[in-house]
């Protein structure tokens, strides 16, 4: 079978990682990467051995033949980049958040019904061991009733990250540390434990005078299927990352899935259960000053390749990954 050919729009940390998993997939063949820093170029050319180009457009107006088309540009470009690969004809592996609205991401859905093509959204921390034993747990109903969670994410975003002249920081393309540092452990909580509605928060800019939004906030709502909840987060912990964690206390059991990126499993007691022995997580991806969620991106390849197989079904779809997205959105619209 002929190996599925793929492109990388945005080639920057997460754009690389992207590059690198397509090109360790036996099934994947890296075709082409977009950067507007031409700089790159070279760079790109020899560590990837594929074609380069300085837009979106010029990808689009080529005569490669490309598959899938991963988007991994700053956030208030992925909606519209993701369109563009769909009027291409190919499908669409879209970096967290899908785009910065709910109507953005609508349109991203329109499209991709229209072309009959898959979005996949990359949501990677669904693969860690805990996350996926966590989902287990809850659709086997073992806690029963669900009274309450709490999600806690504390990390460190400091002048390190948000450098001067780029896109972090900026209300547009970035969106706040909900879309950009905390969207992972939203589409968990969502994952896990479905819908939100009456929201109540708080937000606080403590330390981020280079930012024109929240370094921190506390939101308390209900949710949908039953029981109340909490996310508090922030990224004024100084030098390092704390915690990420989610703590869920049922009729018949609580559970704390911790640890930095929510990658330990730190307390299990739950009526007539004993709990197996998990796999081991996946390091945080380095950035050096700061680091990010699990390296997981392997999985994330892996799906697209085996859902275009006809094997599986994608890990995050469209749907859910815009219901991320509303979330955030209905949580900054409390904002005064």
């Amino acid at each position: 079978m002929n190996k599925f050919k793929f492109a990388v729009i945005g080639m920057g940390h997460i754009g690389k990682r992207h590059a690198q998993m397509i090109k360790n997939n036996p099934d994947a063949e890296l075709v082409a990467a977009v950067d507007v820093n031409t700089a790159l170029k070279d760079e790109i050319e020899s560590q990837f051995g594929c074609a380069y180009f300085s837009s979106i457009d010029e990808l689009m107006a080529s005569d490669i033949k490309i598959d899938v088309v991963n988007v991994c540009t700053p956030n208030g470009y992925h909606a519209e980049h993701a369109i563009k690969a769909l009027d291409r004809d190919c499908h669409v592996v879209v970096e967290k958040p899908m785009g910065l609205t709910k109507a953005a991401c609508e349109q991203v859905i329109y499209k991709s019904l229209q072309a009959h093509k898959h979005v996949f959204c990359v949501m990677q921390n669904r693969y860690s061991p805990p996350s996926a034993w966590l989902k287990q747990v809850l659709t086997e109903e073992r806690l029963g009733k669900i009274f309450m969670a709490q999600i806690n994410c504390y990390w460190n975003r400091d002048e390190r990250y948000y450098k001067k002249g780029g896109w972090k920081g900026t209300l547009d393309l970035d969106g706040g540390p909900l879309f950009t540092q905390f969207s992972h452990f939203l589409d968990i909580m969502y994952w896990l434990l479905g819908d939100i509605n009456d929201i109540q928060a708080r937000f606080e800019n403590f330390n981020h005078a280079y930012t024109p939004f929240e370094d921190s906030g506390s939101v308390n709502f209900k949710f949908i299927n039953g029981g109340i909840g909490v996310l508090n987060y922030s990224t004024s912990m100084w030098d390092k990352n704390l915690e990420s964690s989610i703590t869920i206390i049922g009729e018949k059991g609580s559970i704390k899935v911790g640890g930095q990126y929510m990658d330990k499993v730190e307390y299990c007691h739950i009526e007539n259960y004993t709990m197996p022995e998990l796999p081991p997580s996946n390091p945080p991806n380095d950035y050096g000053a700061y680091k990010g969620s699990a390296a997981n991106h392997h999985y994330v390849i892996e799906n697209v390749v085996d859902t275009l197989k006809g094997k599986t079904s994608a890990t995050t779809n469209a749907l859910e990954g815009l219901k991320v997205v509303e979330i955030i959105e209905r949580i900054y619209a409390l904002k005064p």
